[in-house]
């Protein structure tokens, strides 16, 4: 009996030290991605598809309003009063096949209808192009099960964090920035590199243009066994 109280004790201390080690970050999205069925038995078919840098999964699921309402949600839409939250851990990050790194440590997700919660049921995540390789599709699964040993994270204990990353969702608007800043930034280093090979080839041409300088140069020749010995007096003397 005492053996199996000391295992049940070492279980929950792991399960504890595992939880208190794992610190979620949360991204709120805008109710503008997020894709609504017509409720059948008040639940929503909804998606949610990001697929700019630093995301790209595709999040399905079935929502419930609060209190049961199937009309409200679609209102909510259009009244900009639906967002949903994605909770993740941030260390959990893998390299996409275009070189960006990708957050693919989710675990978790919540859609808020005016700011309370709703109940969501059936919840999947899929991982994008170019994010989706099994080396990500690896990082996703530990991090579902990472995110399971949290319980209920969205009873109030994350609050704070919560309501922080719902101030600033992340819409239409803002993925259309950051694909073009991406685009930028990629342009700028296409350009930096290009500057630099140019510079390369200049240098190395330079460089040639010395050689064969030396070359003509009779002071470089006069030694030459190419000469005659006459020749290389001459140029001995042509040199001086």
């Amino acid at each position: 009996m005492k053996k199996i109280l000391a295992v049940i004790f070492l279980a929950c201390a792991f399960v504890f030290a595992q939880e208190g080690s794992i610190k979620p970050g949360f991204q709120a999205f805008s109710g503008a991605l997020i894709k609504l069925k017509k409720a059948e038995h008040g639940f929503h078919k909804f998606r949610l598809r990001v697929d700019v840098a630093p995301w790209a999964f595709l999040a399905e699921g079935e929502v419930q309003a609060p209190g049961g309402d199937s009309d409200v949600l679609i209102t909510a839409l259009f009244d900009r009063a639906l967002y949903a939250v994605l909770a993740y851990i941030p260390d959990k990050i893998a390299a996409g096949s275009d070189g960006e790194e990708y957050n693919v440590g989710f675990f978790d997700m919540m859609l808020y209808y005016d700011e309370e919660p709703t109940r969501i049921r059936n919840l999947s995540f899929k991982l994008l192009p170019p994010a989706n390789d099994s080396w990500a599709q690896s990082i996703l699964d530990d991090a579902l099960q990472s995110g399971s040993l949290l319980g209920k994270i969205w009873s109030g204990r994350y609050e704070r964090e919560i309501t922080r990353a719902s101030a600033v969702p992340i819409d239409k608007t803002k993925l259309i920035d950051m694909q073009q800043k991406r685009k930028e930034a990629k342009a700028a280093e296409a350009e930096r590199k290009a500057r630099e090979a140019s510079e390369r080839r200049a240098s190395m041409q330079n460089d040639k243009v010395k050689v064969k300088s030396k070359k003509h140069d009779g002071s470089m020749d006069c030694n030459s066994r190419k000469l005659t010995a006459k020749q290389r007096r001459l140029c001995k003397m042509n040199s001086k």
